[in-house]
């Protein structure tokens, strides 16, 4: 880049022609002449405005991004004795805008966190920021997480974080500093809101959705070989996991699954024939830890990607960055030793991590419809109709306090509920904590319904466009529905919630 110069206004006026045209942005100049050809809506239009500022205009149309990604091209200097205002608001990784963060990073009193969630926090976005152009690219494709990316979150500790708290997480680095001695489940509460605000739906499930439901069973049921082997690799990237339980046959319904799994006459191996539906992550993966059903009923068993184990992208709402799969398993052969807790108990298996799973969803889920409100407050700030911004509309402002309200309630239950799983052990969580988090999945969704409503109502014609301004509220209400039925739907969570209530109901309560 040019060494960058200073200008007044008046010199910067001078500039506007089709052969030598400037305007100014935010107090920063740039010489679009080149540029303008290119321009998306036309050379014209940029000529029009040649030597003025057009810093409403363009902010009406872009996002801050598109500056910074054509900075180094287009700039060549500032105006006298001004700042750009609007490029400092936006350098901090902490956002400055009401609702954009959760009420501990606005700075009100916690007692929950502490200086290490901040300091890991903003380690996970500047990490997240340096993968940003691969995220959208990717999503917009349909690739998964690239290798490199995947081996760059398994060093940074980001996919550790996501697994939780525990003895696997020793002698690994984690994000911000954090030892693993503090690591508590508000910082893997604060990974997984993390990875949902970057936007990218799909490509954010194909870097944890799969994983951090395909692991856990490994690393509380697997033998100490079989995780000595697995754990570490998959901790660090170098190797993909996904949880494979739903068939066409099967959904929440777990004890219909058809895939079998048959002992051979030397009683050494297991022969799995079937099929998977609906698994996040399964097209890109090395590792599937498979429900089957063995002479002994249900069983846990953990496979590796083969030549007898075929895997199919199914189209969704979301990207093919998800990786979501149709797998077909033909007469793939699996050594007994890759038996997951125990024969025919493979149903407490798969329950045992069901809390943790639908948590994580809520934390997903809250951290998505939090940046969704960021940009909604945003763009009522600086997008103006009938002659004013539609901030100053009150229908724009209940809309809002409507979203603002309903996530600020479901964000503090979920900070109640994983505090308790701080205060507690596993099994404790399991008895007391099971009602109340499928109740809190139920709301979550319901409350992301009802932002991505509002938030395409705000957004209009942009709020369902996949690019520019409205992409990350396009891709949030096309993909919302996806928490309100993976690791159970609104209906089992609900009538879930009331059935675990009724157990601890007094016996002779009357009115």
């Amino acid at each position: 880049m040019a060494q960058l110069k200073t200008f007044t206004r008046e010199e910067v006026a001078k500039h506007n022609t089709e052969k030598d045209c400037w305007i100014i942005i935010d107090g920063s100049v740039f010489d679009v002449t080149r540029f303008a050809p290119m321009h998306p809506g036309g050379g014209q239009l940029l000529i029009e405005f040649g030597g003025k500022d057009v810093t409403d205009e363009f902010y009406g149309l872009h996002k801050h991004e598109v500056i910074t990604k054509y900075t180094p091209r287009l700039k060549i200097g500032s105006i006298v004795d001004e700042k750009s205002a609007i490029a400092e608001a936006n350098a901090s990784y902490i956002s400055k805008v009401p609702y954009a963060e959760s009420s501990y990073l606005m700075g009100l009193k916690s007692p929950y966190y502490n200086e290490s969630h901040t300091r890991f926090l903003t380690s996970i976005r500047q990490t997240y920021e340096s993968i940003k152009d691969e995220s959208i690219l990717f999503e917009d494709q349909g690739k998964a997480p690239s290798a490199e990316v995947y081996n760059l979150l398994g060093q940074e500790g980001i996919l550790a974080s996501q697994i939780g708290p525990g003895p696997w997480l020793k002698g690994l680095k984690l994000p911000g500093g954090v030892k693993p001695e503090e690591f508590n489940y508000f910082h893997e509460l604060i990974a997984h809101q993390e990875t949902a605000r970057m936007g990218t739906p799909g490509y954010s499930d194909g870097i944890s959705s799969g994983y951090s439901i395909g692991l856990p069973p490994v690393l509380y049921f697997g033998s100490p070989a079989l995780k000595a082997k697995v754990v570490p690799e998959v901790l660090l990237g170098k190797k993909r996991i996904c949880l494979a339980i739903t068939e066409p046959y099967a959904g929440s319904d777990v004890a219909r699954i058809r895939t079998t799994a048959k002992r051979t006459a030397d009683g050494k191996h297991f022969i799995v024939n079937g099929v998977k539906k609906w698994i996040t992550n399964g097209t890109a993966c090395d590792y599937f830890t498979t429900a089957v059903v063995t002479e002994k009923g249900i069983t846990m068993l953990f496979i590796e990607r083969n030549e007898n184990l075929e895997t199919k992208a199914i189209k969704t709402s979301t990207s093919p960055a998800a990786g979501t799969a149709y797998i077909t398993y033909e007469n793939v052969k699996v050594p007994v030793e890759n038996i997951l807790g125990k024969e025919g108990q493979g149903f407490q298996v798969i329950m045992f991590n069901f809390n943790h799973e639908r948590w994580y969803i809520c934390g997903a889920m809250t951290g998505a419809s939090r940046a969704v409100i960021e940009e909604c407050f945003k763009w009522a700030n600086q997008r103006k109709v009938f002659g004013k911004r539609l901030i100053d509309q009150p229908v724009i402002r209940n809309k809002l306090a409507g979203m603002i309200s309903q996530l600020e309630a479901v964000d503090n239950w979920l900070e109640n509920i994983t505090y308790q799983m701080c205060s507690m052990s596993y099994d404790e969580q399991a008895i007391k904590l099971a009602g109340p988090i499928a109740l809190l999945k139920y709301q979550c969704t319901r409350v992301a319904h009802n932002i991505s409503d509002d938030a395409c109502q705000i957004f209009g014609g942009r709020g369902i466009t996949k690019t520019g301004m409205g992409r990350l509220v396009e891709s949030f209400q096309r993909t919302y529905k996806f928490g309100a039925i993976l690791g159970g739907s609104e209906e089992i969570m609900a009538d879930l919630g009331i059935k675990m209530a009724m157990k601890q109901f007094p016996k002779h309560a009357r009115l």
